[in-house]
């Protein structure tokens, strides 16, 4: 769905209410509220620690919150159980929510005994039961999207970090999700292999997809992003379109963040 096919009344794909969480005794998500309207790109920005990767995993239902609500195009996660024993109500919700919320970690996750063609397959044919002579159609396009399609046949330890990161892009496309979510993208790879992934990042966010990105990489957040949120210690410390965030950022830590070492 292209940004011209949204609606005013369209609810959020992903919508993230007074989210907490934490490890032990360590509070890592402190009350963050996140909305991730439809067709629109969320950049996550932040030093490491502040909690961008786990805010992440908690809007995939990979992590448990302790508190909080998480709403998929308008339907709230059903808990059961209160603080560090609260845990998702409805397996079967859970699974169906995650299969519409594909996946990109920083360390590609490739599997090491399939093609890169049978890597990109797995999921649609197994977890979804779509047809296979269709998923391989839907599978080859989404390779040459990315730029790999002449390495159907490969193996992942044959390929460069930019091509299997790639891969493992296209594979999340085929699962055909509601959003893309992106762990730091491109944080494991060489200059050269990054301008690769950002250039794959860049087409899809010009076709109006859902996205949201956690990166150290300033100047893809503003490229790509329709908003950008600052995280610091476990809270938004500072949000808006990047232009203000980047141009203009209103509070002292964004400004030491973007001053002292922040990638622009």
């Amino acid at each position: 769905m292209s940004q011209a096919d949204v609606t005013d009344t369209d609810p959020p794909v992903i919508e993230i209410r007074d989210l907490h969480k934490s490890f032990g005794n360590l509070e890592v998500l402190k009350g963050v509220d996140m909305t991730a309207p439809r067709g629109h790109v969320i950049a996550l920005i932040g030093s490491s620690g502040s909690g961008k990767s786990t805010l992440l995993r908690c809007a995939n239902l990979l992590e448990d919150s302790q508190q909080g609500e998480i709403l998929f195009e308008g339907e709230p996660i059903r808990w059961r159980g209160e603080g560090a024993g609260r845990h998702p109500a409805d397996r079967a919700q859970v699974t169906r929510i995650r299969t519409n919320l594909s996946m990109v970690f920083q360390q590609f996750n490739l599997w090491s005994h399939m093609s890169i063609l049978q890597n990109v397959m797995e999921a649609p044919v197994t977890v979804l039961g779509r047809d296979k002579a269709e998923v391989e159609a839907a599978a080859r396009g989404y390779l040459d999207k990315v730029g790999i399609g002449d390495k159907c046949e490969a193996w992942p330890a044959q390929l460069s970090g930019g091509q299997q990161q790639r891969a493992a892009i296209a594979r999340a496309l085929c699962m055909e999700p509601r959003a893309l979510l992106f762990d730091e993208p491109t944080s494991a790879l060489d200059p050269e292999l990054e301008q690769e992934v950002i250039k794959v990042i860049k087409d899809l966010a010009t076709e109006g997809r859902t996205m949201i990105i956690v990166t150290h990489d300033m100047r893809l957040a503003a490229d790509v992003a329709d908003h950008v949120v600052f995280l610091h210690l476990g809270k938004i410390e500072e949000e808006g379109p990047p232009e203000a965030v980047f141009g203009n950022p209103q509070t002292e830590r964004l400004q030491q963040f973007l001053s002292h070492g922040a990638q622009y």
